[in-house]
């Protein structure tokens, strides 16, 4: 009980970086405070970043911008149920934590347009596909969308939205792994953890990034 400021500067005081201790075996430290923030970041309410957002730079996104790249930004507050494993082997009886999302009339006009035009659309992150698959409309468009999602995406799936993904590398028997083999296809994946093994890529969070290409 009591006032939300008071909840919210106690949470500051008590709380830390949620680094994955299992792929991250060490203290936080204070620079992890801003190593662990997307620089997308503008609305509390996630509780772990969406680690394939902080590949990037502003340095790098100006760049984009003047090749031509347009972006759409959708509001997602990312859960720590991403880092829960999955302990049953009928995937359709895993049970997802939800997320809150917010896909606005901005971020569809901006894909919509990409689409329509025959353009690529990339999703930044394993937890950016799912919201934006669970935001479209029947003729297979991005919609505008405000709520919760609980989507559990494996394969087989057919995506709709985009065609192209960037993402870490993920841990065995996580959800997010599961939703980059059903986008890159099961065996050309594990194909690339094992090169990404065999060279001494990083996993997980602040690990490398992988670009996947619709097949």
């Amino acid at each position: 009980d009591g006032p939300h400021d008071e909840f919210k500067k106690a949470l500051y005081a008590l709380g830390e970086t949620p680094l994955p201790h299992s792929i991250i075996n060490r203290p936080v430290e204070p620079e992890d405070s801003e190593r662990f923030q997307s620089i997308f970041a503008k609305n509390e309410g996630a509780v772990t970043a969406p680690t394939a957002s902080l590949h990037f730079s502003r340095e790098l996104m100006k760049r984009l911008e003047i090749k031509g790249i347009d972006f759409a930004y959708i509001t997602l507050h990312a859960g720590l149920g991403n880092f829960r494993d999955i302990d049953v082997e009928d995937l359709t009886k895993h049970k997802m934590d939800s997320e809150q999302m917010i896909v606005n009339a901005e971020a569809v006009n901006t894909v919509n347009r990409a689409k329509d035009k025959g353009k690529n659309v990339c999703a930044v992150g394993t937890t950016v596909m799912r919201a934006i698959e669970s935001a479209v409309s029947t003729d297979g468009h991005l919609k505008e969308f405000e709520g919760w999602t609980n989507k559990f995406i494996f394969p087989p799936y057919e995506f709709t939205v985009a065609n192209s993904m960037i993402s870490n590398f993920h841990m065995p028997l996580s959800t997010l792994l599961m939703i980059v083999a059903a986008f890159g296809g099961y065996e050309q994946v594990m194909d690339a953890y094992h090169v990404a093994l065999k060279e001494g890529y990083r996993f997980g969070t602040y690990g490398d990034a992988m670009l996947i290409l619709d097949k």
